[in-house]
């Protein structure tokens, strides 16, 4: 029987880039992501897409009970879907951090909630797409560097809970991945879609870092960098967090 994965954010970028994998690994998966052609052209075969706005709690049960009626037992959780926001927070709103903490983090909270005993059936995994900005500072990314802090210390947490269940809560860590390069796509209130930013430097391919994660994921690693600038800037940050927070700046104010 086909190992059974859900995957968010899957229509673009990293996200299809995971699902595709997968599907060559003979995964069955459940794509979800915004309405879309590029959402509605992967369903078939092995892929089931679901069109679902994450931040609508009503339609994220609803999504859940669907999948749940064929699949009581879900392997994989993949959080890929997320956005930035690319901009000083003296020019920023309220409005916009929340709604940055809403698609990277409450959505994050509201899909484990629906699925949380169908993981535990399986004794999967809930794997959350995280960032370096999610374990250090990132220049002019307040709000994406916030949430990504509390999806990490959500899934940390969640991982201590569902231990007992055999379930592994996992986390991986990007750098900066060429989804876009050269299309910043940056909105009224700076929110842009990850790997479109023109400010980033060394960056990896979406097909490289869906590798790299789902070797983690084979291993159940629980902390996974995914790329040169992650690997390095997880451990200089960790050891002397005051060094890199001065080459963060100098890299991001160039």
């Amino acid at each position: 029987m086909s190992r059974v994965a859900v995957i968010t954010g899957a229509a673009g970028g990293l996200g299809r880039a995971l699902c595709g994998q997968l599907v060559a690994q003979g995964w069955q998966v459940w794509a979800l992501d915004l309405p879309s052609p590029a959402l509605a052209e992967m369903s078939g075969g092995a892929v089931s897409a679901l069109p679902l706005d994450l931040t609508d709690d009503s339609a994220v049960a609803a999504a859940a009970g669907q999948i749940l009626a064929v699949h009581p037992a879900i392997d994989l959780v993949i959080h890929s879907a997320g956005v930035t926001q690319i901009r000083a927070f003296a020019d920023s709103t309220p409005e916009s951090h929340r709604r940055v903490m809403a698609i990277n983090h409450f959505a994050v909270v509201a899909l484990t909630a629906q699925l949380l005993q169908a993981v535990r059936r399986a004794r999967g995994v809930h794997l959350a797409i995280s960032s370096v900005a999610g374990f250090a500072p990132l220049h002019h990314r307040t709000a994406y560097a916030a949430s990504k802090h509390a999806l990490e210390g959500f899934i940390k947490s969640l991982r201590s809970e569902e231990a007992a269940h055999g379930v592994a809560c996992l986390i991986a860590a990007p750098a900066f991945i060429a989804t876009n390069p050269g299309r910043a796509e940056v909105q009224a209130d700076g929110i842009a879609r990850p790997g479109a930013a023109v400010d980033g430097f060394d960056e990896i391919t979406p097909d490289a870092a869906a590798a790299t994660i789902l070797r983690g994921l084979a291993r159940r690693k629980n902390f996974i960098p995914v790329g040169r600038v992650a690997r390095v800037g997880h451990v200089v940050n960790r050891l002397f967090p005051g060094l890199y927070e001065r080459l963060m700046r100098r890299q991001a104010t160039r």
